[in-house]
């Protein structure tokens, strides 16, 4: 495609993307086509057929062999639309945040679930990366102020873009700081996270897309992914109103380890695991005593 000065179509450049990067060993070869010109051509998928026929312009065709080149790459689909779907809400997200995912989708419909018929609560999001909890929960939930925290200057800073283009009504304070500590002294009703929970030591087997791309801050936590659920358990403790609510996104196998970390603080009630929408373990819930 590179030297080629044809007049190419809609239909035909997904059908050359298609068996490109089948060859290159992509799983759903024509998905990811399919997805790559809609969106440069800002479309949906679907509506890509209703203009099979259109050719591409020169511009057009510049803009996506770069696109093509990044994805070829593995460098995931979001970081090159610059744009990820969380809920309700469009994020901007590239290389300073995670790529916000379904699991963490069910683990704001979790809390939301526990905050229906309340009012005036005060949440805090620990490690909120492109805002995606923080910003669901303020637009979505009884929450008259959602605090967001981040170690990553980096992070916060396009969460605030995030905030700024996608929900600026939201009460949402981000700051920055390891953890809990940017809150030490104040009360709320909610403590939620996706923190990094992969262990070290899976780097290996991980997706390419995800161990290469994302950020490994996020990521990892250490041998056996718990080095930040063990330092985060007993501060949101420490924060908790009585009766306040623990919801943590974990690893599949991480149920009993992460339910003995919470018991071992006594500060507790019994822990809750959920599953994601394929059943695996991936959400656990304590409330505060």
């Amino acid at each position: 495609m590179a030297t080629d000065t044809r007049r190419w179509t809609v239909v035909e450049m997904i059908r050359w993307t298609a068996e490109y990067l089948a060859g290159k060993g992509f799983h759903n070869p024509r998905l990811n086509a399919e997805l790559l010109l809609a969106g440069m051509l800002g479309l949906k998928r679907l509506d890509l057929y209703l203009q099979y026929d259109r050719p591409l312009t020169p511009e057009e065709l510049a803009e996506y062999r770069e696109r093509l080149r990044r994805r070829a790459r593995r460098e995931p689909l979001q970081y090159i639309d610059g744009t990820a779907a969380f809920r309700d809400l469009v994020l901007k997200v590239d290389r300073r945040v995670l790529i916000p995912r379904p699991e963490t989708e069910r683990l704001v419909q979790e809390v939301l679930d526990w905050a229906a018929g309340r009012t005036d609560l005060q949440a805090v999001d620990v490690g909120t990366g492109s805002g995606a909890i923080a910003l669901s929960l303020a637009t979505e939930g009884p929450f008259a102020r959602v605090v967001a925290t981040d170690v990553s200057d980096a992070a916060l800073a396009l969460a605030r873009e995030n905030h700024h283009l996608s929900a600026s009504a939201a009460p949402v304070d981000l700051r920055a700081g390891d953890l809990l500590a940017p809150v030490r002294g104040e009360r709320f009703h909610v403590v939620v996270s996706n923190p990094p929970y992969i262990g070290d030591e899976e780097a290996p087997a991980l997706d390419a897309e995800v161990r290469d791309w994302e950020p490994a801050g996020a990521l990892f936590a250490g041998a056996g992914g718990l080095d930040v659920i063990r330092r985060l358990v007993p501060q949101a403790a420490d924060v908790l109103e009585p009766g306040g609510l623990l919801a943590l996104e974990m690893g599949a196998a991480q149920g009993a380890a992460v339910c003995a970390i919470i018991e071992q603080t006594h500060a507790f009630g019994a822990p809750r695991v959920r599953p994601d929408l394929a059943g695996r373990d991936r959400i656990v819930l304590a409330e505060r005593l």
